[in-house]
């Protein structure tokens, strides 16, 4: 593809260079297909591109108003033609260098003065009506009848974006969902999401307050992710989770941050 661009834009270069063919008009509504045309007094001197050689004809025959108008209107397309193909290869090649700068290794990752930085992995922790049971970065949120809350150590991520749009990219060890979600913060941890688990069935019902976001998959199993709107000031984590299922339970991957300002 990018070949055939840069073929397209070889040969729109050399149209400009070597004059682009147009239509001489004639007032009966006949034209000629010339590479360039002068008027020598009462004849039209012109190169046919059909014959491949100089010609004349009378003046008086041409319709030269006609044939500039749309000489220029061809000349004009042909121009943002060849800016319009060399701005898509320009964002071909930041596309391409974009993907490249993100490491290879499944996680989540920010831009930082152009500098890739990986995301820190956040323990969490769930609360059960019965018990706190803290959990390694893999652990699954276990199918246990009953309610648990997913909870972070800390009222404040050490984490501190300065900006209120931020762009992540996350590269995925196996296809699941991910998206900014907002926590809680309450006091010495932050609320990730609450779980409810129905008796008998098994089946969890997840409640989190997830933030609507732009996705895009660069490439395979690359994807960027940034929020619609700026995030208020405040405690969010980039997350990752796959569905319940009795066997596995919840899994969840929690990268915490916090929007400058929300440390009140």
């Amino acid at each position: 593809m990018v070949v055939v661009r840069l073929a397209l834009l070889f040969l729109f270069a050399a149209a400009l260079l070597l004059g682009e063919t147009f239509k001489l008009f004639l007032k009966d509504g006949d034209y000629h297909m010339v590479r360039e045309y002068q008027v020598q007094g009462d004849r039209i001197r012109y190169f046919s591109t059909e014959r491949g050689d100089w010609e004349e004809i009378p003046k008086d025959l041409v319709d030269l108003d006609k044939t500039e108008k749309q000489r220029k209107a061809k000349s004009e397309e042909i121009t943002r033609q060849t800016r319009l193909e060399d701005e898509e290869e320009k964002a071909e090649r930041a596309l391409r260098k974009e993907i490249e700068s993100i490491p290879m290794e499944s996680g989540g990752y920010f831009k930082e003065n152009d500098e890739v930085k990986a995301l820190k992995i956040a323990d969490y922790q769930i609360i059960t009506d019965k018990k706190r049971k803290a959990l390694t970065i893999l652990s699954p949120v276990p199918i246990i009848p009953g309610k648990a809350t997913v909870v972070i150590k800390g009222e404040h991520s050490p984490f501190v974006m300065k900006e209120d749009r931020p762009e992540f990219y996350l590269r995925l060890a196996k296809e699941e969902k991910f998206g900014i979600i907002r926590l809680t913060p309450k006091k010495n941890f932050r609320i990730v999401e609450n779980v409810s688990i129905v008796p008998r069935v098994n089946a969890a019902y997840e409640d989190r307050k997830q933030m609507a976001t732009f996705e895009q998959e660069l490439m395979g199993n690359l994807y960027k992710v940034w929020p619609e709107k700026p995030l208020e000031p405040g405690e969010y984590a980039l997350m990752e989770f796959s569905e319940a299922d009795d066997a596995e339970g919840i899994q969840l991957m929690i990268y915490d941050f916090a929007v400058a300002g929300g440390h009140s």
